[in-house]
Parts: C-alpha cells; sequence; structure tokens
C-alpha cells in the first residue's frame, strides 16, 4: 500500500502498545494492576496518554499487549476505548498474553509480544507499526515522527531524548551522528555515556520505535529462531539494526505537543513511588509543564458519570476548602482543609481533616480530624479518624511504605495493621 504524499502518514499507521510490564518500583501501587492501569492526574490512567497521542496524531488502528496482572486494564481500555468503528477502517485488540506461538511461552519480551501476534497484525495491511511504551506520561505527535522515518529511509526510528546522565542507566543510551544516524546503542548501563560535548547529559530511548511494517516482520522471525536472544526491542531488535541496517533517532523536542509559548518539553518515567508523587503534585501548579486543560490535544480517558465536586461547612476551623489543589468529580471536601493536593474520583474528607501534598486515589474516605502530609493513598482505602502521617518519620517509616524523599505509601493492608 502506498500512501498518497499529501496523506498523512498516521493513515497507515497501526500503533501496536507494550503495557505489559509490572512496574515493581511503585511497590504496592501496582500489586494490584498493571504499572500502565496506574491512576494519573485525576481522572486518567498512564496508558492513555500513549492511547492519546495516538488517536490525535490520527492513528485509527491500535493494537495493546498485556501480561501481568491485567484485569483492570482491560477494563478500562474496554470502557474507555470502545469508539473504534470498523466501518471507518479503525480497529481496537487488547491482546493479552495467550501462548499462541507456543504452549509453554508467555511473551518473552518486547519484541516477542510483537512477535506473537504477527498473524493479527498483518490483516490489518499498515504500511507502519509504531511501537509505543505504555508507561510514561508525555504528549507527542507521532506524524512527525513517521514523516522523518519515511523522509531518512530509516528501518527503524527510536524516539529520543536527552536525560542527565545520573537517571539515564534504566534506559537504552545512544549516540548520533550530525544527520541523526545511530551509531552505537546500549541497552541500561550501569555507567551511561555521555553526550558530545554535554558531559551531564544521555541521550535516551524512549521506548518508541517507527518500523516499516515488513520490514518489522521480517526482523522479528530472525529473532525469533536466535537462540541467543532475549526477544527485546532494546536488548536485541535495535542494536542489531543498528549494526546491519539504517537506525535513524528522532529528538523529542521535534515533536513535543506544547501549550502556548511553553518552551519545555514535558517526559516523566513515573516509575517510582517519589516520581509518581512529585508528577502528580506538579499538576496543582498555577502555569504546570503537563497541561491537562489543552483541548486541541486531549487526553483521552475512561470517564465515570459523577455529580461535581462539593465543599461543606463554612465554620472557623471546619471549612471546606481547597487551594492550590485538583479536585475530580464526586468528592466531597466536609469540613476540611485541603492544600497542594491531587484528589481523583470520589474522595471524601471529613470533618477537621487537614491534608496536604496529597496524591489520593479513587474513592478514599479520610476521618475526622485526621492530618495527612507528603502521601500516596490507594484506592478505596479508609483513613481512621484522627490518624498522623508526615510529621513524625520514624513512626510513619514502621507503618507505611515510605520513599527516600519521605513520601509515604498508604494502601487498606497497612491500615489494617494498625490495628492488629
Amino acid at each position: 500500500m502506498r500512501a498518497d504524499r499529501h496523506e498523512p502518514l498516521a493513515r497507515h499507521a497501526l500503533a501496536f502498545v507494550l503495557a505489559g510490564g509490572r512496574g515493581s518500583r511503585l511497590m504496592e501501587l501496582t500489586d494490584r494492576r498493571a504499572k500502565p492501569a496506574v491512576y494519573f492526574g485525576g481522572k486518567s490512567r498512564i496508558i492513555d496518554f500513549a492511547l492519546s497521542n495516538a488517536v490525535n496524531s490520527g492513528i485509527r488502528r491500535i493494537a495493546v499487549a498485556t501480561q501481568y496482572k491485567a484485569h483492570s486494564l482491560i477494563r478500562h481500555l474496554q470502557m474507555g476505548w470502545n469508539f473504534f468503528r470498523p466501518e471507518r477502517n479503525e480497529s481496537f485488540d487488547i491482546l493479552p498474553a495467550s501462548q499462541r506461538v507456543s504452549e509453554t511461552n508467555w511473551y518473552l519480551g518486547t519484541a516477542d509480544a510483537v512477535y506473537q501476534n504477527i498473524d493479527i497484525i498483518e490483516p490489518h495491511r499498515a504500511r507502519f507499526i509504531v511501537v509505543l511504551a505504555g508507561d510514561h506520561v508525555y504528549k507527542m505527535d507521532y506524524e512527525l515522527m513517521l514523516q522523518q522515518h519515511v523522509e531518512q529511509r530509516a528501518d527503524v526510528t527510536v524516539g529520543c531524548l536527552e536525560m542527565p546522565r545520573s537517571e539515564s542507566s534504566g534506559f537504552g543510551i545512544m549516540h548520533v551522528d550530525a544527520n541523526d544516524v545511530i551509531q552505537s546503542f546500549l541497552e541500561k548501563p550501569a555507567d551511561p555515556p555521555p553526550m558530545p560535548g554535554k558531559p551531564d547529559k544521555s541521550l535516551a530511548s524512549m521506548g518508541i520505535y517507527v518500523f516499516d511494517t515488513k520490514f518489522l516482520i521480517d526482523e522479528l522471525r530472525r529473532d525469533a529462531v536466535d537462540p541467543n536472544s532475549s526477544h527485546d526491542f532494546g536488548k536485541d531488535i535495535i542494536p542489531y539494526i543498528v549494526k546491519q541496517g539504517r537506525a535513524v533517532a528522532h529528538q523529542f523536542s521535534r515533536s513535543c505537543v506544547r501549550s502556548g509559548n511553553d518552551p519545555r518539553s514535558y517526559w516523566r518515567d513515573v516509575g517510582t513511588v517519589d516520581a509518581y508523587w512529585s508528577s502528580n503534585i506538579d499538576l496543582t501548579d498555577v502555569l504546570p509543564e503537563l497541561d491537562l486543560y489543552d483541548r486541541s490535544w486531549p487526553i483521552w480517558t475512561h470517564a465515570e458519570i459523577t455529580p461535581p465536586a462539593k465543599f461543606v461547612h463554612d465554620d472557623e476551623g471546619r471549612r471546606g476548602q481547597a487551594v492550590a489543589s485538583l479536585v475530580s468529580g464526586g468528592c466531597i471536601i466536609s469540613g476540611a482543609a485541603l492544600r497542594r493536593s491531587l484528589l481523583f474520583t470520589g474522595v471524601h474528607l471529613h470533618s477537621f481533616a487537614k491534608v496536604e501534598n496529597a496524591v489520593i486515589l479513587p474513592y478514599v474516605d479520610v476521618g475526622e480530624s485526621a492530618r495527612l502530609a507528603n502521601v500516596v493513598i490507594d484506592r478505596g482505602v479508609r483513613i481512621p479518624d484522627g490518624l498522623v502521617v508526615g510529621e513524625d518519620p520514624e513512626l510513619d517509616a514502621k507503618r507505611f511504605r515510605t520513599t527516600q524523599q519521605g513520601i509515604c505509601l498508604i494502601t487498606q493492608p497497612m491500615i489494617d495493621g494498625l490495628k492488629a
């Protein structure tokens, strides 16, 4: 299939989203859900950003590969992403690991997750495949990346961004020439090499790849029979193409979707509790780097039907109020004080409670006179009356999961343990 030169390339692309990872560094937040299904930003899940980028870029054929504890993720996808219509040449496939190729193997790696679904991919007859990680928060126009892929006649185009060396060891690190052709690629090096002229920076892979479909399928079949391969894009497929073919880097700054005249390029791997907390709290800034209010590039999600947020009581010391905070639908702030916090759907704060620097997931109930600071509270937790968190670090560490930055992660089993 040849695309008309005036037609968006995204119309001829299929987005394949890798959403099977656990995200173990998020600790108890991923005990019951995969990392892409973790809540973010008041209404969304992390995976909504990659999916919304695909839709907003013009890609209307999407496949999502799931594996680890996928029930909540699959349910979210079914409820929030069910608007694709086959008669408009649209599709949305959810692809749980189902031992399609081998009766003994689940998805062995990121490349194997695509390989095991070749029989589903091929009938789409898409000219391009855009492989996406489903666990990062950012806004990006993939059409611009597709254009570069075609213009530079690349075998693979790899999305990349500059990152502090101190934070780069968990990513693929590359060197490129003046034409953005990748000269070397190291997957998760212990000592990430610096960029030329920028000793404190490394050029890191975003886990976003564009391939011509036929080329990718040939590479996956070659890799599948290699006994020495771990069947992973970063460890095997990309380094092989760098050596044997033409791999090109696409700088995120070229396709990042920004708000107004804001020069900043927002991308976050919210893979730790500290990073997750800070990325959500950052949304309470007057002008946050990530603009959730930009209607030209909306973040699609499953939106629950809820009543408006409600603030009640107006007595001194018992006033329902929120300052520098995001409060979602269905929340009731009943005589409680909220500051620099983000509340997801259906949270209830009772009288005399004081909450600051908190990320509170859906349907949490905070009891009377509780004082909570610097916390992440998992969905559905019932905070007892009078509980104090965030004022005594040693006590907090004995009762809850605490991080290097002093953030407390609170789950219902931890609360239940207080009563034991």
